[in-house]
């Protein structure tokens, strides 16, 4: 009589899970201070503002495209050993950006190879996650959507410290450091964690296709990223031009970029209680009143609240879209139709941010681009209401 050995179950502990996507995330995030950079690099390497600012663009690309390409490495190796080395590359990234003489070495190390390690890293995380969590995956993904700019409110006035008291060289490689060491212990907490990309060999599966729902919600997110990000991008120079003090206008940009991530993390919680297009047609419909405040009442007060109702409009679509994939899609395709999807994130960085810049050279102001942005909010309530009322595990 043969004996077959028993196997033993692999422990999973979500908690763990949870903390690496925390740790690695948060220093990640600092993608969004890179205007902290900007006035630094300018004086020492004399390169334009215009200039500056593909490097950013950059960095947008280069995660987008690590975001996709996630999806292809799952099988290469565990998820600690992937997460570890995506860390690494994002870190190199950095190190490179912190050596720089000029703009080919800035667009390289920092657009490219950080931005690409971050894309990776950020979707290996999510799927770490998401193939552990069992319940409340809106909430959870939400958390993990946050993550990003709590790094950026933490990133800001440390990078700006640092870059008054060291230099913006000193700065990047601190990052860099912390990159490094983040990304070890998130490895090894993935590992604790039990934390897989793929399902157990055998398991039957069919791949998940795209389909009609996956465009619907990447334009649903589409249209309200582009709103959001020319908050993000420019709240500083939109109050600015609505009157706002320089004080104010500071204040505000720290503020909207808190209440973006409390509203990512809201928007994940909801949509484990409403139907994912109930949710994002009352984020679209809060950040379009933002805007039709600010234009029928335009001030430096005004400026503010509109300005930080789109962007909260933003953050509730980012948190339901990140849990919405949870919801219509099994774990195992969470990652892949992840990636995916953050093509739209990246679409919207380079068409309403780029065109209120060009608008404001026109017209010195934000007006006709806010309309714009309310008019994207419109089309958004109307597409996220064709949305699925339902997820996989009902069809189940």
């Amino acid at each position: 009589m043969s004996i077959v050995p028993a196997v033993t179950a692999r422990p999973e502990r979500l908690w763990a899970a949870l903390l690496a996507a925390t740790l690695l995330n948060l220093p990640l995030g600092s993608v969004y201070s890179f205007s902290v950079f900007l006035r630094p690099i300018e004086l020492e390497l004399a390169i334009p503002r215009s200039a500056l600012s593909l490097v950013f663009g950059m960095a947008t690309v280069g995660f987008t495209v690590g975001s996709v390409g996630a999806a292809y490495v799952f099988r290469i190796a565990s998820a600690p050993v992937l997460i570890f080395v995506s860390a690494l590359v994002a870190a190199g990234g950095i190190g490179i950006a912190a050596t720089a003489a000029d703009l080919v070495q800035l667009l390289i190390g920092y657009g490219v190879v950080f931005g690409t390690g971050g894309g990776v890293a950020y979707i290996l995380l999510q799927q770490g996650v998401n193939m552990l969590v069992r319940r409340r995956q809106g909430l959870v993904n939400g958390y993990i959507v946050s993550l990003y700019p709590l790094g950026a409110m933490i990133a800001t006035p440390a990078f700006h410290w640092c870059n008054e008291a060291f230099g913006w060289r000193s700065t990047m490689a601190g990052l860099a450091v912390v990159l490094v060491g983040c990304g070890a212990v998130a490895a090894l907490l993935a590992r604790h964690g039990g934390a897989r990309l793929t399902v157990a060999a055998g398991t039957p599966a069919a791949p998940a296709a795209l389909g009609l729902t996956f465009f619907k919600l990447s334009a649903t997110f589409f249209l309200a990223a582009c709103a959001g990000l020319m908050v993000l991008s420019q709240a500083r120079e939109i109050v600015a031009a609505y009157g706002g003090a320089a004080a104010l206008a500071v204040g505000a940009t720290t503020g909207i970029t808190g209440a973006i991530a409390l509203a990512r993390v809201s928007g994940g919680w909801l949509v484990d209680r409403f139907a994912v297009g109930q949710v994002m047609c009352g984020a679209h419909g809060l950040a379009l009143c933002g805007g039709v405040l600010l234009t029928a009442f335009p001030s430096p007060a005004t400026a503010v609240v509109g300005l930080g109702m789109v962007g909260m409009g933003y953050g509730f679509v980012s948190g339901s879209t990140a849990g919405g994939i949870g919801i219509y899609w099994r774990p195992a395709d969470f990652g892949r139709i992840a990636g995916r999807t953050y093509i739209a994130w990246c679409a919207a960085a380079v068409t309403l941010p780029v065109l209120a810049g060009y608008l404001f050279d026109l017209t010195r102001g934000y007006g006709a681009a806010v309309v714009i942005a309310g008019i994207g909010n419109l089309a958004g309530m109307a597409l996220a209401l064709t949305l699925p009322r339902r997820g996989w595990r009902d069809r189940a």
